[in-house]
C-alpha cells in the first residue's frame, strides 16, 4: 500500500505521518516513510536527527545508481520504521517532483519497495503544481490532514482536486481527512457536505502533539516515559486499522474556488445560532484558559 499525505504547510502533516507509521508498524506492518520537502525533517520525530537526503546521496556519487546501497539513504527509525527523505533542489531552482521521481527510481533500483507492506510519502504543503503533486502518482491512498480553519480546508479542496485529477490515470482514491489539533469540527463538516469525503479521525487540541515535534519524538515513543499519553496514540492506531482495512476511498469532486470561498466564508459572516454558541463557547474556553 503506497500513502501520500498532503496538507497546508505547517499543519502538522510531519507530526501526523510519523505517528501513523509507528502506528502501522505496531499492527505488524513494515513501513517505509519517505519525506518529500527539502527541508528534509519528516522523519526527524522518528529518527531524532536530520538523516541524509537521496539527492545529495545521488550527487555525491555522480548519479551512479549502482554505486548506492540500501544502508546509504535508509535509515531506521523508532517503532522499526524505516526513513528515506528525498530532499529537495537549492532555493529557488529546481522542481521538487524531480527530485520525487528520481527518489523514487532509486527506492525501485534497490529493490526497496519490495520490502515493505506501507510506503508513506510525507508531502511539503499545498498542491500548486504538477511537481508537488507527483508522489500522487505512485500512490493508492491520499490522506488529507487539515484543521477547522479557512486556509487548511481551501488548501484540501486544491488537493482534492489533484486526486481527481491523477486518479483518471490510475486507481488513486482519497482515503479521506485528518483533522489536527482541532477543538470542533464544525466547518470540517460543513466543507464535506459540499465536498463528500470521509474523517478518519479528527484529533483535539493538544497541547502534547506540539511538543512532540519539538522534542522529536513519536507520541508513541513519549508514552514510554509517561503512560497518561497513551490515549492519544490511540487517534493513530484508529487510522492504521481504518487503512489496513483497504478502504473504498473516493473520487472527490472539488468545489470551485469562487464556490468554496463563499461556502466557507459566509461560515463566519453569516453564523448559525449553534455555531454562534460553539464560538461563545470556545471564547470562554480561551478566557479559561
Amino acid at each position: 500500500m503506497k500513502l501520500a499525505v498532503y496538507g497546508k504547510g505547517g499543519i502538522g502533516k510531519s507530526t501526523t505521518s510519523c505517528n501513523i507509521s509507528v502506528a502501522l508498524c505496531r499492527r505488524g506492518k513494515r513501513v517505509l516513510q519517505i519525506g518529500c520537502d527539502p527541508k528534509h525533517d519528516s522523519t526527524f520525530t522518528l529518527t531524532g536527527f536530520l538523516i541524509p537526503t537521496i539527492i545529495d546521496t545521488l550527487q555525491a556519487k555522480d548519479y551512479h545508481y549502482e554505486d548506492i546501497w540500501p544502508e546509504d539513504v535508509i535509515y531506521q527509525g523508532f517503532g522499526g520504521v524505516d526513513c528515506v527523505e528525498a530532499g529537495g533542489p537549492p532555493a529557488g531552482a529546481g522542481c521538487g517532483g524531480y527530485v520525487v521521481g528520481e527518489t523514487v527510481k532509486l527506492l525501485k533500483e534497490l529493490n526497496a519497495f519490495d520490502e515493505y507492506d506501507v510506503i508513506l510519502f510525507d508531502v511539503l504543503g499545498d498542491v500548486v503544481c504538477g511537481g508537488f503533486a507527483a508522489p500522487l502518482n505512485y500512490a493508492d491512498y491520499c490522506l488529507i490532514v487539515t484543521d477547522n480553519g479557512f486556509d487548511a480546508l481551501f488548501a484540501a479542496n486544491r488537493i482534492a482536486a489533484s486526486v481527481r485529477e491523477k486518479a483518471r490515470t490510475h486507481a488513486l482514491r482519497l482515503a479521506g481527512l485528518i483533522g489536527n489539533r482541532t477543538a470542533t469540527r464544525d466547518l470540517i463538516d460543513k466543507y464535506i457536505d459540499a465536498v463528500p469525503m470521509p474523517v478518519l479521525e479528527v484529533l483535539p487540541l493538544i497541547e502534547d502533539i506540539r511538543v512532540s515535534r519539538v522534542k522529536g519524538k513519536t507520541l508513541f515513543e513519549m508514552t514510554e516515559f509517561d503512560s497518561s499519553l497513551c490515549y492519544i496514540c490511540d487517534y493513530y492506531l484508529n487510522i492504521a486499522d481504518q487503512l489496513i482495512a483497504n478502504p473504498e476511498g473516493v473520487v472527490p469532486k472539488e468545489a470551485a474556488d469562487r464556490e468554496l470561498f463563499s461556502l466557507l466564508s459566509d461560515f463566519y459572516l453569516n453564523p448559525t445560532q449553534k455555531e454562534t454558541e460553539n464560538n461563545v463557547f470556545e471564547d470562554a474556553f480561551d478566557e479559561i484558559g
